[in-house]
């Protein structure tokens, strides 16, 4: 809100000279100064307020994500898998504020990396109050959310604390400063020396939280290797199936927010993940012959991952372009990390990766140069989508977001995961897989089951598996 002033000194000229005019115009300054204050007050209040609830919406997928993760993965595994997601929001939540947030934001500062506010010393500041810091929070933790994902099942916990720490505090606040930043060298809301006269556009995150999570879970997956009894002896891939689809489609859920477009955001996100949805329902449908539920929530999601970059310079129309398409690299991704023996539980580098980097794309296609002056103020000139007119500088700009983000993560992420398998941390037994975790690292089963009705109880005996000839869907006969 710009400030507004007044001064005795030009109203006395209107009201005349004398000195019952000189008192009357610092009455009526003291007052106009009142109400000023008054609504730059409500105005901050209301800001705030603003976005402490999207930094709630934002947290609540981390919730979500949470019930997605504890339905995809074996019932043995349930209390794992949903300690971790508790553990990212806690790890996280120390290592952001101690660096990470002091690498995102922390200005003045060069483009790559920022140096200021390591443990929130100086906040409140001029540019941001604590809430800022919250919501930023929130997308921190999602992104070290999506990497557990993919490692799930498998993985000691001591490494889930090691890269979650490492990845908020580091890897993904230098990702967020590059793009996200007014310092970063590639942001769009940087005032001059734009990257290609654009800066890349990433509004809540395909490339900044979703490709960032995505990569990541990609390289530790990729180390770790396949759970037991993914592929069969002959190498083809077998379903093991979550223990709950009732909690897969009640993790599901999107978010937005941020300054500009809010309506025009929550319909073009809304519509992304629409046509996602119905398009991997039919597309697996002709595939598999089955109706499945688990694939419809992960094509929803597919389109969440893909609209977040260009929901606010979009249109509606687009939207539902963005969704489809992004329905159909999860359905390729799926059907390549098969034939390459890729073993990814939640499927979460080929939805948040793969969707994450086609939003990229479909962004620096069909942004609108209307809505991108709206959202990204203070130079008419901006390019925008090629479909739309805008030439190429903004696509051009999205690519070198996908290259980059690819390159860091990849850079600082396989070698550590490489690291935390060289020294025997990364991956449980043999054994301890086959029994499942719940049971051998966390004392006890999520769920409760009754001695006089045990005919669903797991067995927790490992024993070896038996060569599969089943077809896909089959689970092999190993432990639940």
């Amino acid at each position: 809100m710009a400030s507004l002033s007044c001064a005795a000194t030009d109203l006395t000229p209107l009201l005349g000279s004398s000195t019952n005019a000189t008192a009357l115009a610092n009455f009526l300054c003291t007052r106009f100064d009142s109400i000023s204050n008054t609504l730059s007050d409500a105005s901050h209040a209301i800001n705030s307020t603003y976005l402490l609830f999207s930094a709630y919406l934002v947290f609540a997928m981390q919730l979500g994500f949470a019930m997605l993760c504890a339905g995809s993965v074996r019932a043995k595994n349930t209390m794992n898998i949903m300690l971790t997601n508790v553990l990212d929001a806690a790890a996280g939540g120390i290592s952001y504020y101690l660096f990470g947030f002091a690498f995102a934001f922390g200005s003045p500062s060069n483009g790559f990396i920022g140096k200021h506010f390591f443990g929130l010393k100086d906040v409140p500041s001029s540019s941001f109050d604590y809430s800022f810091f919250l919501y930023q929070w929130a997308f921190a933790i999602a992104a070290a959310g999506i990497t557990s994902g993919s490692i799930a099942e498998r993985t000691q916990f001591v490494a889930y604390l090691i890269y979650s720490s490492f990845l908020t505090g580091f890897v993904y606040p230098i990702t967020s400063h590059w793009f996200w930043s007014g310092d970063g060298w590639a942001s769009a809301s940087k005032t001059r020396n734009l990257l290609f006269g654009s800066g890349a556009i990433d509004f809540a995150g395909s490339g900044v939280v979703h490709m960032v999570g995505g990569i990541a879970g990609l390289w530790g997956a990729l180390i770790e290797g396949p759970r037991i009894g993914r592929f069969d002896h002959t190498g083809t891939a077998v379903i093991l199936r979550g223990h709950s689809a009732s909690l897969v489609a009640y993790g599901e859920g999107s978010y937005y927010g941020q300054w500009s477009a809010v309506g025009r955001t929550a319909v073009t996100t809304t519509l992304a993940g629409c046509t996602a949805a119905l398009t991997t329902l039919f597309g697996k449908r002709l595939l598999s012959g089955h109706w499945n539920v688990i694939d419809v929530c992960n094509g929803l999601l597919g389109g969440f991952a893909a609209i977040t970059s260009g929901c606010s310079v979009v249109d509606p129309w687009a939207a539902i372009i963005c969704g489809f398409v992004a329905s159909w690299v999860l359905i390729g991704l799926n059907i390549l990390a098969g034939k390459l023996k890729y073993d990814d539980p939640l499927e979460a580098a080929q939805l948040h990766g793969g969707c994450g980097a086609w939003g990229l794309i479909f962004t620096g296609l069909f942004a609108r140069k209307k809505y991108v002056n709206e959202v990204y103020p203070g130079l008419p000139d901006r390019p925008h989508g090629l479909f739309m007119g805008g030439g190429g500088k903004l696509l051009a700009a999205q690519l070198i977001q996908i290259l980059v983000i690819l390159g860091w993560v990849s850079f600082t992420m396989a070698p550590l995961f490489y690291w935390l398998r060289k020294i025997k941390l990364l991956r449980v037994s043999s054994d301890d897989e086959m029994a499942g975790m719940d049971l051998t690292r966390h004392g006890g089963f999520a769920y409760v089951y009754h001695d006089e009705d045990d005919s669903h109880k797991p067995e927790f005996k490992p024993r070896k598996i038996e060569p599969s000839t089943s077809p896909m869907n089959q689970t092999p006969n190993v432990s639940v």
